[in-house]
């Protein structure tokens, strides 16, 4: 039999984006909504509560509406926005982080999909602190440089308009009251004792993503080489699906030199990667922030918490 799905928020990015990766599987039944009547509280509830998964694609205000309009108890809710990602009664959807996190899911009703930005941020530096390399009282920074995608529709239509500002060709660093709203899931999930210092640019083009984690070695307890790190993170991802750990040193990691920052596009891959010298070292983790960062990693939580191959549906 085949399992209801119901996106509410299919008209966004991240909607439409999960409805791509759902519509040509059989084992799935989309439950659909009269356009006229998506944003009638009743009309939904009866999707919501019909579904065995309810994705909720919306704005935070509107998730936590739509999340308290579902009754059913075996309705599976796994929110996109983020309205619910340091909620301790909702799983955090990055199963790759630990075992924990990963059986948490296995039988989890309330699912917080990671943000993208956070997401990246913590495939890098997890396996780090669980390995003694970096102390949780370390003041971490970071970059992100990411696809207008991420912004949503309304910054989807802005870059790709056929009159938009010569300003958007360049890099735009964002978000300079560093406060950034994927900081609180960064600091949480992490176990840092402080946020990191985050600086997310936005370039012109639609889609890619890729956090980068600056370390001074010699400035670490344990002054561990690029070597560790690199060892390190290769033996917390051993085995994982989507999360490869690229080769210390190899040319093959970058074109002529410079990074692909959507090398991971289309893909619900991770690639983490490690560059550096004895006294200093960067990881960086690439994903396609519609996929690993978005939609792919909401619909490999659904399949975790429907005992499906994790892959189903999704592309290495």
């Amino acid at each position: 039999m085949a399992h209801k799905v119901f996106i509410d928020g299919s008209e966004g990015t991240t909607g439409l984006q999960i409805h791509e990766r759902l519509t040509a599987r059989d084992d799935l039944e989309l439950i659909t909504i009269d356009p006229e009547h998506r944003k009638d509280p009743d009309a939904r509830a009866a999707c919501l509560n019909a579904a065995d998964v309810a994705f909720l694609c919306l704005p935070d205000a509107a998730a936590r509406e739509s999340a308290a309009l579902v009754t059913h108890p075996d309705t599976v809710v796994i929110d996109a926005s983020t309205a619910h990602r340091v909620d301790p009664d909702w799983a955090y959807g990055l199963p790759e982080l630990s075992p924990t996190y990963r059986e948490r899911l296995t039988s989890a009703n309330r699912i917080a999909n990671i943000g993208c930005h956070a997401g990246a941020f913590l495939l890098g530096v997890k396996p780090l602190l669980w390995a003694g390399l970096v102390p949780t009282e370390t003041r971490l920074s970071c970059f992100s440089l990411t696809g207008y995608s991420g912004g949503g529709k309304k910054m989807i239509a802005t870059y790709e308009a056929a009159d938009r500002p010569a300003a958007l060709s360049s890099p735009r660093p964002y978000a300079l009251g560093l406060a950034h709203k994927h900081l609180p899931e960064m600091r949480m999930h992490s176990g840092l004792a402080h946020a990191p210092l985050f600086n997310p640019v936005v370039g012109a083009f639609r889609q890619g993503l890729a956090v980068t984690i600056p370390l001074s070695l010699v400035e670490l307890p344990s002054h561990p080489s690029p070597t560790t790190i690199h060892a390190a993170l290769a033996d917390a991802y051993a085995g994982q699906t989507f999360v490869r750990v690229l080769p210390l040193g190899d040319a093959a990691n970058l074109d002529e030199g410079f990074l692909d920052v959507q090398a991971c596009n289309g893909t619900n891959r991770a690639d983490v990667m490690v560059f550096g010298h004895a006294e200093q070292a960067v990881v960086t983790v690439r994903i396609d922030n519609l996929g690993k960062g978005a939609s792919g990693s909401a619909v490999q939580c659904m399949n975790i918490r429907l005992g499906l191959p994790e892959e189903t549906g999704l592309k290495l």
